[in-house]
């Protein structure tokens, strides 16, 4: 599908090193989306869907235009659904330069723009890509700093300096959080995100993301210790539950 580069030749932002694509997306953004899943995350969270995209050295490595000449070619869908392009992983924002160049030449050419990022990045060296995106999905394992920890094996605290940033810059977002039964699911856990993403002027909604155990089978490809592998998918009556707290402070939820 895409023009093979040398491993030896050094990365730049007209070249990156992604995992896949998926070319008619409609859970990452509005509208049918073509997505791309960039290799590399600093994150080791307990549910990840895509352990295969931890490795930064793996997957395959493609260039900007390479990425541009097969987005083309579902450009009449984007358009049509008011879709676009979405850049997830992986962690986006470990290649900053690979994924702002790939976000200013979309909108060069009136393509739509969504980057999904844990806010786990090298934050001076992203701002460009935050600046430029039209639209950022920035995922919030939780706001307890303890229960974040469990979850990622890393600290909060670079997540919630994007979510100000991209407030300051009244960047539009989306904010997106995993209901975990016995993890992410506690009561004070969520009021205490609610009220902070009230406090965002910038995030248009919420979208609370039920625990599911689709990517475990990859966990057992890859050899690792799958620890959620007991956990249930939340019931109705507990996304419900999860929703009406953040409708609770004036959000949209989804």
């Amino acid at each position: 599908m895409f023009t093979s580069v040398s491993s030896s030749v050094p990365m730049r932002g007209d070249r990156g090193r992604i995992h896949s694509v998926e070319t008619c997306g409609t859970v990452d953004g509005p509208g049918i989306r073509f997505v791309i899943f960039t290799q590399g995350c600093r994150l080791r969270c307990l549910y990840c869907h895509n352990p295969d995209t931890r490795d930064p050295n793996q997957g395959q490595e493609v260039t900007v235009d390479d990425l541009l000449a097969e987005i083309q070619t579902y450009r009449s869908y984007m358009t049509y659904s008011g879709g676009g392009v979405t850049i997830s992983g992986g962690e986006p924002l470990l290649q900053p330069e690979f994924v702002h160049e790939l976000i200013r030449r979309c909108r060069a050419i009136g393509i739509h723009t969504a980057l999904d990022t844990s806010g786990y990045p090298d934050f001076e060296r992203s701002k460009p890509a935050l600046d430029d995106v039209d639209l950022v999905l920035l995922d919030i394992k939780s706001f307890n700093p303890q229960i974040y920890q469990t979850v990622t094996h890393v600290p909060i605290e670079p997540t919630l300096r994007v979510a100000h940033y991209l407030n300051d810059i009244q960047k539009p977002t989306w904010v997106r959080f995993v209901l975990v039964p016995g993890l992410t699911d506690g009561i004070q856990n969520m009021e205490q995100l609610a009220a902070f993403v009230a406090q965002l002027t910038c995030v248009e909604k919420v979208e609370i993301l039920p625990f599911h155990q689709m990517g475990s089978y990859k966990w057992r490809q890859l050899g690792y210790a799958y620890a959620l592998k007991d956990t249930a998918t939340p019931t109705q009556s507990e996304v419900q539950q999860a929703v009406e707290i953040f409708q609770a402070h004036g959000l949209t939820v989804q």
